[in-house]
């Protein structure tokens, strides 16, 4: 299940990006999963573990994929930190649900991520559980809210 801390309520990694720089494993871009990542997120194919083609900058490695792709692939890979979502776009929502399907994982966002369909997220500063876009939309506004009320403080950054 995806549980989410929206504007506070937990610490979160906040460079994940140069954090993934370096931590990645070699076998991490083998992984078929990652391959089908990288290949929608980022329109790239992997070659093998040092070298992805990017049709916008050509062969890169992996330390040069974009942050919403690293950000993903740690969530997959490296269970060592909350990690801030709001590093991905929308082309990243699908895969943080799938991600999610495959195990419990709890972000951190500071803004509205587009899920479509129905899935199964908690809003972690309130426990309510939401399965649609309304209700995700509904269940961050209100954990808003209570953040603008006091209620729930801003925590600091790993």
């Amino acid at each position: 299940m995806l549980k989410i801390w929206y504007y506070g309520g937990t610490e979160f990694m906040t460079d994940a990006p140069s954090y993934f720089d370096n931590v990645y494993e070699d076998e991490w871009m083998e992984d078929e999963f990652v391959r089908e990542m990288i290949r929608e997120v980022d329109q790239s194919e992997v070659i093998g573990a040092h070298i992805i083609e990017s049709p916008v900058l050509g062969a890169i490695t992996p330390k040069e994929l974009s942050g919403g792709v690293k950000v993903l692939i740690l969530m997959l890979k490296d269970d060592s930190f909350i990690y801030n979502l709001s590093n991905c776009g929308n082309n990243c929502a699908k895969w943080v649900l799938k991600i999610a399907e495959t195990k419990d994982l709890t972000v951190y966002l500071q803004n509205i991520m587009h899920f479509e369909g129905t899935f199964e997220i908690q809003i972690m500063n309130t426990g309510k559980i939401v399965h649609n876009p309304e209700e995700y939309v509904d269940g961050l506004l209100e954990a808003e809210e209570l953040q603008d009320e006091g209620q729930i403080s801003f925590q600091s950054e790993k």
